[in-house]
């Protein structure tokens, strides 16, 4: 080896990802990229200017890699009313009515991030926002962004009444008189939303870097971002990508999947051709189509093969939603990729997710193998016999972890009206793993933690990391190994992303992509996992996060 290395880092262990998952103890990094990684002899490419970070037994990992993000949503949300972390009704109202005290001049109250589990059927009412916020319209989606809350101004200023029909592809909640009662369901979420301002493009930048910082401290170093587009109430983050890119402020590798408008057809595919050509620079590639095929099953909407219950047990007349028609969703996807689109799929319900593999394997059929890379999200519900699909038709599952537990909103919400057996068939990580299954994963950040290490817990534990005492496991017979979870959320979602060829795995040639934990997992009990800590991250060798004790 010719010349010493700008970045050391040794003292082990470093967990490669590599194909044999192999370890090692040391990674020198030349030029942004990883010159060699081994043992002590790594050492001798330390000189005067070399760096050397020592690793103190804690584990180097590959930088993670969120396929299923929205980092600028979840940035905005930060800086508004922000009702995450609790559950509690009573601090949702204390945080909405100190917001609007604190924002006189603010036309419209919004953020959001309240929990279904909160509310009795997952559907709080106006009348509780019309007693702190009379005055002014209060905009507030939910954590997963599939129902909003409002108040009567909102409904007054979108003109929701009664008389209001529900939109084709969601739902006005009412009372037994027809009248709304402040929660709106899917694309009812547009009515209300569609009238918000939006925030300025220095909001929308702000919000991005903020949320870049965040993902930084959780070790992610790149992600895929769900959507890239206007949708309901999110504004379009690719100017502030660019803006990121052009003041030299995008640290991360962006993918961008841009956004499917369910209410219009094929000839929306040469213009997603034009802003994929238009999109495309330095670190942000807008390569993906973003397709929702179906809602959430809390509220219903995720379409299944079969109808819900009803609170008594017995069969309603209500299936779930598909957003696109089946059949049009199959020449849609067929022709996305023929023109080289990779296509990201919401699929929660069983019948969504055998919509979107009926689709995948059309474009198969008529173009053959194309290095398109497909995955399907969120993957709730999925029937056995669409199990080994995945694999046979080159789709990748990507996995959100951390909802695979037992929680109110699981228990109460979900549970009762799926019954037992499609119950069953919940989250199954290890039948798509032991199927061949490529996994990737995300954290779809707002809707749920953005940190790697709790829905890695999740997926080895199949129990929430703050469960109380006592709870049981969901499911455990899906659980994932720690060596398998890490390495979705590496060289998986890296594959998903197209970025394998240059990160996912600590590799020689590879870019310099790095995480320093404040322990090595492995050596420690499973139920300890989520209380790792990131210490460090590196981009391209590049020092972007580091915590105040690392």
């Amino acid at each position: 080896m010719s010349h010493t290395a700008d970045l050391v880092l040794t003292g082990g262990p470093v967990h490669t990802v590599d194909p044999a998952r192999s370890r090692a103890t040391a990674v020198a990094v030349r030029d942004g990229r990883i010159a060699a990684v081994g043992h002590d002899e790594v050492r001798e490419l330390i000189g005067p200017r070399t760096e050397v970070v020592d690793l103190a037994g804690k584990l180097l990992l590959p930088g993670f890699q969120d396929a299923h993000v929205h980092p600028q949503g979840a940035g905005l949300e930060l800086g508004l009313c922000h009702l995450a972390d609790t559950v509690d009704p009573a601090e949702y109202l204390r945080r909405i009515k100190a917001y609007a005290d604190q924002h006189p001049e603010a036309e419209w109250i919004t953020g959001g991030g309240w929990s279904l589990e909160a509310f009795p059927g997952g559907a709080p009412t106006a009348e509780a926002l019309d007693a702190i916020v009379p005055d002014r319209p209060v905009f507030l989606p939910n954590r997963d962004h599939h129902g909003a809350w409002v108040n009567s101004r909102a409904l007054e200023r979108a003109g929701i009444d009664s008389r209001t029909p529900d939109p084709v592809d969601g739902r006005i909640e009412r009372d037994a008189d027809g009248n709304p009662t402040g929660m709106l369901q899917e694309g009812a979420v547009h009515l209300v939303g569609r009238l918000v301002p939006d925030p300025t493009p220095q909001e929308q930048l702000a919000a991005l870097l903020r949320a870049q910082a965040v993902l930084h401290s959780y070790g992610v170093t790149a992600w895929q971002d769900a959507i890239v587009g206007a949708y309901a109430n999110m504004t379009d983050p690719a100017p502030s990508y660019h803006a990121a890119l052009d003041q030299g402020l995008l640290t991360a590798r962006v993918v961008g999947a841009l956004w499917w408008d369910r209410a219009r057809g094929a000839e929306q595919i040469p213009e997603l051709v034009a802003r994929r050509e238009e999109l495309n620079r330095g670190r942000f590639r807008a390569t993906t189509v973003k397709v929702m095929q179906d809602g959430i099953a809390e509220n219903h909407t995720a379409a299944m093969l079969d109808p819900y219950l009803t609170g008594c047990g017995c069969s309603s007349d209500n299936s779930g939603i598909s957003f696109v028609e089946p059949g049009e969703l199959r020449k849609y996807v067929t022709e996305l990729d023929a023109s080289g689109f990779q296509v990201h799929f919401h699929a929660l319900g069983d019948r969504a997710v055998r919509e979107a593999l009926d689709a995948v394997e059309s474009a198969r059929a008529a173009n053959g193998w194309r290095d398109t890379r497909h995955h399907l999200a969120h993957l709730q519900v999925v029937h056995p016999h669409d199990i080994p699909r995945f694999r046979t038709l080159g789709a990748s599952a990507n996995l959100q972890m951390l909802w695979a537990a037992h929680e109110p909103q699981m228990d109460e919400l979900t549970l009762p009206f799926l019954g037992a057996e499609r119950g069953t068939r919940q989250y199954p990580f290890g039948d798509l793993l032991r199927a061949g299954a490529t996994l990737a994963a995300g954290s779809d950040w707002p809707v749920s933690s953005p940190d790697p290490f709790q829905a890695i817990h999740v997926a080895v534990n199949r129990i929430a990391p703050d469960a109380p005492e006592g709870t049981p496991e969901f499911l455990p017979e899906q659980r994932l190994d720690l060596g398998t979870a890490l390495a979705a959320y590496t060289a998986g979602s890296a594959h998903v992303n197209h970025l394998d060829d240059i990160t996912g795995s600590i590799t020689v040639g590879k870019s310099a992509d790095l995480v320093v934990l404040d322990r090595d997992p492995f050596a420690g009990p499973p139920e300890e996992i989520a209380a790792t800590r990131v210490l460090e991250t590196f981009v391209d060798g590049q020092r972007v996060h580091a915590a105040r004790d690392a």
